[in-house]
């Protein structure tokens, strides 16, 4: 059991999703540093109070504190935002750029006329309907 337990651990993509766990733990607090040092002050310089948190309303004596709600909601848009713009658009464009020599692959597959079926792109027969193919 102690030898299963090793294989496991020592498994390819287990180590890779702990790292990759360890990796985003430390990049989401890169983000929620820049979004709340430095994005949320910009909107309050501009919009006024960046702080919600004290919003609240009364019905029969039960408090509803709806500004943190609020506060939720403009902190997940605004990491979301960052890492839109910061991270996916300039991978993407990195992406295209790396990509835009590459020609595509000669197919090893082609479709059947008669059954639309995936064949070896040599073979003279369909293995499924038995047609010729050209």
């Amino acid at each position: 059991m102690l030898q299963d337990f090793k294989k496991f651990i020592l498994k390819g993509n287990a180590v890779d999703l702990a790292v990759a766990v360890v990796v985003g733990a430390a990049f989401g607090a890169i983000v929620t540093a820049l979004v709340k040092d430095l994005v949320t002050p910009l909107i309050a310089a501009i919009g006024g109070k960046p702080d919600f948190s004290n919003l609240s309303f009364t019905v029969n004596h039960s408090k509803f504190l709806y500004g943190d709600f609020i506060n939720a909601v403009v902190s997940f848009l605004l990491i979301a935002s960052v890492i839109f713009f910061f991270v996916i658009q300039p991978l993407n464009r990195l992406t295209a750029l790396a990509n835009r020599n590459k020609t595509a692959e000669d197919p090893s597959e082609k479709k059947c006329p008669q059954c639309l079926s995936s064949v070896p792109k040599a073979a003279k027969r369909c293995k499924f309907c038995t047609s010729n193919l050209k």
